[in-house]
């Protein structure tokens, strides 16, 4: 079985089941009701991430049978472990489960695979060369943040139509790109697998939207991810090899980090939902929603390349890309106001106000 075709079978998989799940969305009731932190005006079907799950799953398990020298005890980890969590976001979907219970089945997923192998065992010293730190016991409480932190990053970046699964497939090939040039073939197998069922349901999920991922698909994706990445990368004991992962993975880390610092630097709940994350600043600019989109595409997909630079130039070099690209997001973050402050978006604002007020009154 080809890359070419594991990628074709998940992604027709994922477009043909779409609109399967969608009726059974609405017959079940796992609807999407607009609030006033949501763009959507409408009631939106939830669910689509089973479509995804499914696309993927069902090329996980042929590519088994077909290549079954590829087949690693971990692949069975991480299909118990996303048969959990899917199980998790449909639940959630239908029923609008607490913080807590979702908390609970991501643990439970999150530790199913570890028995299997699936494991961050060692970290590397990024500034001692090659100093490599044997986790032991840490490598469980390590592997499960890990693996909740990314699902949660991916469940947070949904917010607008084809985001989350865009990114995902961005993040999936880069995955599947580093994997192959350091020899992991089978999570080149499976990262393509993923980013192709991701990109099925995007036919149905580029605004204007038919149909949402809901926590079934955002945190199926970013478990997925998660799981590829250990399985891929943090295996390797090189200094580089700690960062690249969440480059792969950047948009919805970071997000989800200056998002928990926002909240903290003004007093709130690091919980308590706002419209500070990227998608709403770039939107405040005046940017469309598909615009809006696009232009996180291209952010996730700038981080993919370095990711994919950072493992083929030497250390030093490593350094010096890493040093910049940071800056640069900083620097970008904060002219944003993502990281608490808005300087463009304000002046924007003040734009509007100031043209609005020379404008005539209708009569």
């Amino acid at each position: 079985m080809s890359m070419a075709l594991v990628a074709f079978a998940a992604f027709v998989l994922a477009l043909v089941l779409t609109p399967a799940v969608r009726w059974f969305a609405f017959r079940i009731g796992a609807v999407d009701v607009p609030t006033g932190r949501k763009v959507h005006s409408r009631v939106m079907p939830r669910l689509g991430g089973l479509a995804i799950w499914a696309g993927f799953t069902i090329v996980a398990c042929a590519l088994g049978w077909w290549k079954p020298e590829l087949w690693r005890p971990e692949m069975t980890g991480l299909l118990i472990g996303s048969f959990i969590i899917v199980l998790t976001g449909v639940l959630d979907d239908r029923f609008d489960l607490s913080p807590k219970i979702k908390l609970i089945g991501q643990v439970a997923a999150a530790g199913a695979v570890i028995p299997f192998g699936l494991s961050v065992d060692f970290v590397t010293n990024p500034f001692i060369n090659p100093d490599v730190l044997e986790l032991g016991w840490l490598k469980i409480p390590i592997t499960i943040f890990w693996i909740i932190g990314v699902t949660n990053a991916v469940n947070l970046i949904d917010g607008l139509d084809g985001l989350a699964a865009g990114i995902s497939a961005i993040a999936a090939l880069t995955l599947a790109v580093v994997s192959w040039t350091q020899g992991q073939i089978l999570v080149a197998y499976l990262a393509l697998a993923i980013g192709a069922a991701a990109v099925g349901f995007l036919k149905h999920n580029f605004h204007p939207a038919t149909i949402f991922m809901g926590d079934t698909g955002a945190m199926f994706l970013g478990f997925v991810l998660a799981c590829l990445s250990i399985m891929g990368l943090a295996k390797v004991a090189t200094v580089i090899s700690v960062f690249v992962p969440i480059l792969i993975v950047g948009i919805p880390i970071l997000d989800t980090g200056f998002a928990i610092f926002r909240r903290y630097q003004k007093g709130q709940p690091i919980f308590q939902a706002d419209k500070g994350h990227l998608h709403h600043r770039l939107l405040e600019l005046g940017f469309s929603h598909p615009q809006t989109v696009l232009i996180i595409y291209g952010i996730n997909a700038v981080l993919g390349i370095t990711a994919v630079i950072l493992t083929s130039v030497s250390t030093a070099q490593s350094v010096f890309v890493l040093i910049f690209v940071a800056s640069l997001i900083l620097v970008l973050a904060d002219r944003l106001g993502i990281v608490g402050r808005s300087t463009a978006v304000t002046e924007v604002a003040v734009s509007r106000i100031a043209i609005k007020q020379e404008q005539p009154e209708e009569r």
